[in-house]
């Protein structure tokens, strides 16, 4: 009976019950508007069609107008507000603000590696041409003296994780998409606790929408009485909004500011396989040490200060990778961790990805766990294998949401027909996100393949150029390639209303 009455008490029933209430309003409203004048409907009518013409008009993505347009055309009374709402890519006036100004306060910190980016332009200056892009477009310099690890499984990089938070003496950051109780989150949880009694500088940023139904209503009230500052990103509240659709999807933890763990792995129990929800949870990650982690500790400190004021005229200096380590960092190949932020209508993430399959000469092999791509995309797939380029992408085998997994089927034909070699992971989900190309350049990161991740949400990643993991990642590309299924044209075969159906999902999926 407790459990009963908890649950009806609880934000999530109380904040889906006040979101339930509203639809309903606004579906009662717009009928009763409708039925009442056929004058009020004729005028709805035509603010719709204004409302298309603006969309036309507008820099949005194509497949952004097109889910909308038909939305609105099918319903014109109801569908222009809905765009009111929630048709904008970019964030809420307020969020925008306040994210822009610390943005523009810590870009002058981030200290651009002049000698390492000239190296990389005598290296190769096609690479330092999308290392510039990256700059140029987020604000984070690329670096030597990094080294950097990679890691195949989650359970690989808790390890090294546990064993770097039991090191830490000075700072810890944590930002994460997922936390959820079990023995994951219980184990660091026990540090940060023990280090906050130490004087160690803790802070927490975990996405509330993320955690919804996962974390209780109490645990940031509970981090803070340990003495780990916690917040809370863009709290989830039961109102239509359109500012709930940017989410915090990034992984980072930096420790004493020359280290930070990085990558698909949230801090739940699935992602270092001591439970199994899907099979076998494959994600990768990576650890840096060294000059590029101040990429990292810049992306933190921006979202930290934007959202905790007492914070934000504190000196940055002793969070720089020096700070606590006065030796020299040592390390192969470039290092050039970045943001993908909403805030701008640069989709950077789009524009690297684009990138390097543009530049490719031999192969480009993609880790991701979903397909959900635009016409940019798609089309930079197709014209790299159309020319030669041996494309490989690896999905699940075993799906985490079944609608998602459908619509990401409903991409592989085209693929398949231009060349493109599509192979499922047999064993279990695909969490990782990454991109290898020709042994020379990649990227692993937060960052899916479907419009949330690249248009929506708050993301980070490093783009590595020969670096001695790259190595380490194609090793590990193979042996999933071997336990995989690939993916033919007969495969695809499917009757009309199965047709007719993977149509409606795609022209839905940018606007879910």
């Amino acid at each position: 009976m407790k459990k009963v009455l908890k649950f009806f008490c609880g934000r999530v029933f109380i904040t889906g019950l006040m979101i339930f209430l509203q639809l309903v309003w606004l579906g009662v409203f717009f009928w009763k508007l409708t039925a009442y004048s056929v004058w009020i409907d004729i005028a709805f009518t035509l603010v719709s069609i204004l409302i298309i013409l603006y969309i036309i008009h507008s820099d949005d993505v194509p497949g952004f107008k097109i889910g909308w347009i038909i939305l609105i055309l099918l319903f014109p009374v109801a569908g222009g507000v809905l765009y009111l709402l929630f048709g904008g890519q970019l964030p809420a006036r307020r969020m925008k603000q306040k994210l822009s100004q610390q943005h523009n306060k810590i870009l002058p910190q981030l200290s651009p590696d002049i000698a390492a980016a000239e190296a990389l332009r005598d290296a190769d200056k096609r690479t330092a041409s999308c290392s510039r892009y990256i700059e140029n477009a987020s604000g984070y310099p690329v670096y030597t003296n990094t080294q950097v690890k990679y890691y195949a499984c989650g359970e690989e990089m808790f390890e090294d994780m546990v064993c770097a938070l039991e090191q830490a003496e000075h700072f810890i950051f944590l930002e994460y998409f997922i936390i959820h109780p079990g023995k994951m989150w219980n184990r660091i949880e026990e540090i940060l606790r023990r280090k906050a009694s130490q004087g160690v500088d803790i802070r927490l940023i975990c996405d509330d929408m993320g955690s919804l139904f996962l974390l209780p209503d109490d645990f940031a009230k509970k981090l803070e009485s340990m003495g780990i500052k916690t917040l809370m990103f863009n709290p989830f509240v039961p109102v239509l909004s359109l500012v709930m659709n940017n989410r915090d999807h990034r992984k980072i933890m930096v420790i004493d500011g020359h280290t930070v763990f990085n990558g698909g792995i949230n801090i739940s129990d699935e992602y270092i396989n001591e439970i199994s929800l899907y099979g076998y949870w494959k994600d990768t990650g990576v650890r840096l040490q060294g000059e590029a982690v101040w990429n990292f500790t810049a992306m933190f400190l921006e979202f930290w200060h934007a959202y905790r004021p007492e914070s934000s005229e504190e000196s940055i200096d002793s969070f720089r990778p020096h700070a606590f380590h006065p030796e020299a960092f040592h390390g192969e190949g470039w290092v050039q961790p970045f943001a993908d932020s909403p805030i701008e209508k640069e989709a950077v993430s789009v524009g690297v990805y684009s990138d390097i399959l543009a530049q490719a000469k031999d192969y480009v092999y993609i880790y991701t766990p979903y397909l959900i791509i635009d016409d940019v995309l798609q089309a930079a797939i197709c014209a790299a294998a159309k020319r030669g380029v041996d494309v490989r992408i690896i999905t699940p085998g075993v799906p985490d949401k079944k609608i998602v997994y459908r619509l990401t089927h409903s991409y592989y034909e085209p693929l398949l027909r231009a060349g493109v070699r599509i192979f499922e992971y047999t064993p279990g989900f695909i969490h990782a996100k990454s991109y290898l190309a020709d042994d020379s350049i990649g990227v692993i990161g937060t960052i899916n393949m479907d419009y949330r991740s690249l248009y929506l949400h708050f993301e980070c990643g490093s783009y590595f150029y020969r670096c001695p993991i790259l190595k380490d990642l194609k090793k590990d590309v193979m042996d999933t390639l071997s336990k995989s299924r690939e993916v033919t044209l007969a495969d695809c075969n499917r009757h009309f209303w199965s047709r007719l159906l993977d149509a409606v999902l795609r022209i839905a999926a940018p606007l879910c």
